[in-house]
């Protein structure tokens, strides 16, 4: 049982310093992911300290879990907060609105064959597609 708090120990040193590598590195942003390292690595420290009787590293490590802890539930409750907000479509007085028009012309043009030029030859689609006419 003393390997499996020891391996604790090392799994949580291993959890800190890899997020804080990776966070000072550029490779992982201060967000979830770090904090979650956080929160796991001060539990293995704070299981690990306990049994061995250091208490300095235990208190250090209980404000570590709640600030990790605090800081979770502060990105969950801005996570919920941030809803998709639609930008509002704005039609100004005297100007037709076409955005519908011009999706459905977009639409037609897609739809429709090329006409080549050339009689027999394959479709034109130097410029895009074009009408018929």
């Amino acid at each position: 049982m003393n390997l499996l708090w020891e391996l604790a120990g090392w799994a949580g040193a291993v959890a800190i310093l890899s997020a804080y590598l990776a966070v000072s590195m550029g490779w992982l942003k201060a967000g979830q992911g770090f904090q979650t390292a956080n929160l796991f690595g001060s539990v293995a420290f704070i299981i690990n300290g306990t049994l061995h009787s250091a208490w300095p590293s235990v208190v250090t490590n209980v404000a570590w879990f709640l600030i990790s802890a605090v800081a979770l539930v502060r990105m969950r409750a801005e996570e919920a907060a941030a809803e998709p907000v639609e930008a509002a479509h704005v039609q100004y007085p005297g100007v037709p609105d076409s955005t519908g028009q011009m999706a459905v012309v977009e639409a037609l043009t897609e739809a429709l064959p090329v006409v080549s030029s050339a009689v027999g030859s394959a479709p034109a689609v130097a410029d895009g597609p074009r009408l018929a006419l």
